[in-house]
């Protein structure tokens, strides 16, 4: 038993089917497509965890400042 119920001829069947109706030329173009677009989907929420978090500031010149205002 496969996945799901599906026996691994099943799945091969459905790959042959697959390849004759888009061809490996679309089938490829197709798969850089989507990994270019899961490429930038993670860059872009990196970027906005990284925007999210506040600047870290180095206490040496919070204090060094606070000595300047007196």
């Amino acid at each position: 038993m496969g996945i799901g119920g599906i026996s691994i001829w099943q799945l091969l069947i459905i790959l042959a089917i697959v390849i004759m109706l888009f061809g490996t030329k679309r089938l490829r173009t197709l798969g850089s497509d989507l990994g270019s677009a899961v490429k930038g989907f993670r860059k872009s929420i990196q970027d906005d965890d990284s925007a999210d978090k506040p600047a870290e500031r180095n206490p040496a010149e919070e204090t060094a400042g606070a000595d300047k205002d007196k």
